[in-house]
């Protein structure tokens, strides 16, 4: 709990702005500001853990997704880390339930990096040239992170599913589990694994995306990961009495 402490999960969102359904969640206010359970959110944790390891050790597959600027690097990091498939400019419409057509962009794109690295596109007009570079470009910016994502994924990790609400509900039409970080704004119920957590802050983002990333990597190694790279409760010494001081 010290380390969620520390990095500032407890907080939430203004008192004014919050979801009723997170309530089972909040520990308290104080100065205007909700603070989150943090017992809670460890328990959330573990579970959320073990129940992403279950998904990856039966050979699935996740997809790492926060289009916030200040998430963008940590879930590219974390993805990368893990094996792990990422979203970090903005969801596409159609990413999953019309994955088709998403692999066909992706196709395109991997026609454009090869013309440019054999050197066959510098045979074409500058202006031509111009123009497929700067598509190449665009391309890249919203699907260099799936671009080796030849299926769907078996679960999606959220920063924010109130800003990635589109994601939520194409993953829901197919039957796609949802873990998110949910803060004392969002409704937990849209999702199927939510952890109570500050959301905003780029402390709390990388101590719970590297959480979920760690359980990816603890199933790909066969329980061979040799350090956890994140923890939320390994013995340490804190209550929530020190969130309210």
């Amino acid at each position: 709990m010290k380390k969620c402490l520390e990095a500032g999960v407890h907080f939430g969102h203004q008192t004014r702005r919050w979801n009723p359904k997170m309530g089972k969640f909040i520990y308290g206010a104080r100065n205007g500001i909700y603070i989150i359970d943090l017992a809670k959110t460890v328990e959330r944790v573990n579970a959320s853990y073990k129940a992403l390891k279950t998904i990856v050790e039966g050979g699935g597959k996740v997809l790492f997704v926060g289009t916030k600027p200040q998430s963008q690097q940590i879930v590219i990091d974390e993805a990368v880390r893990s094996g792990s498939f990422y979203i970090t400019n903005r969801w596409l419409g159609g990413t999953l339930t019309n994955f088709r057509t998403i692999q066909s962009r992706i196709k395109r794109l991997r026609e454009l990096e090869t013309s440019m690295e054999d050197g066959s596109m510098e045979k074409l007009p500058k202006k031509e040239v111009a123009l497929l570079k700067k598509e190449c470009a665009k391309l890249q910016k919203n699907l260099e992170g799936i671009k080796e994502m030849r299926k769907l994924p078996n679960a999606i990790v959220l920063v924010d599913p109130t800003i990635e609400h589109n994601a939520v509900l194409e993953a829901h039409k197919l039957n796609i589990p949802v873990f998110a970080i949910c803060d004392t704004s969002d409704d937990p119920d849209t999702v199927d694994f939510p952890i109570p957590s500050n959301n905003d802050a780029t402390s709390a983002i990388k101590l719970i995306i590297g959480v979920m990333a760690d359980a990816v990597v603890e199933a790909r190694t066969n329980g061979g990961l040799t350090e956890i790279a994140y923890t939320v409760d390994e013995g340490e010494e804190a209550t929530m009495a020190d969130a309210i001081r």
